[in-house]
C-alpha cells in the first residue's frame, strides 16, 4: 500500500472516530458529517491507490465511486445515496432545530454503523 493511501485511510479512521464522539455527545448531525468524511477520505484513499493519481478535490461519494469504477453492494449502494442526500444540510445546516429533530439516536446509531460497513467494504478493495 502506497504511504498517501495510508495516510487517507489513519484520516478516515480518525474522522469515523470523531464520528462516534459526537455521537456520544449527543451532536447526532455532526456524527453524519463525519461518517461522510470518514467514507470520503476512504474513498480517496482507494482512488489514490487504483489510479495513482490524486483524488479531486470533491465531497461526493458517487464521483468517487464512479471514477475509481466500482460499484458496492446494493445495500451499501443505497446506504450512501442516502448519506450522500445527508451531506449538504449536514455540512451546511439551515435550520439547527429541524437536523436535531431530524437526526435523532436511533437513526445517527444506523448510520455510524453501516458506514463503518462501506469503510470495511472500501478496504477489502485496496
Amino acid at each position: 500500500m502506497e504511504s498517501r493511501t495510508a495516510e487517507w485511510l489513519r484520516q478516515s479512521d480518525y474522522d469515523m472516530d470523531t464520528a462516534d464522539y459526537m455521537y456520544g455527545g449527543n451532536r447526532y448531525f455532526y456524527a453524519v458529517f463525519m461518517c461522510h468524511l470518514a467514507i470520503e477520505k476512504a474513498l480517496k484513499g482507494l482512488f489514490y491507490e487504483r489510479l495513482r493519481e490524486i483524488p479531486p478535490k470533491t465531497h461526493s461519494l458517487i464521483y468517487l465511486l464512479n471514477r475509481i469504477g466500482i460499484k458496492p453492494p446494493e445495500e451499501l449502494g443505497r446506504f450512501i445515496v442516502k448519506l450522500s442526500e445527508a451531506s449538504i444540510p449536514t455540512r451546511y445546516p439551515e435550520d439547527l432545530a429541524r437536523l436535531q429533530e431530524q437526526y435523532t439516536d436511533t437513526i445517527v446509531k444506523e448510520f455510524l454503523a453501516k458506514g463503518k460497513d462501506v469503510i470495511h467494504w472500501i478496504r477489502q478493495q485496496l
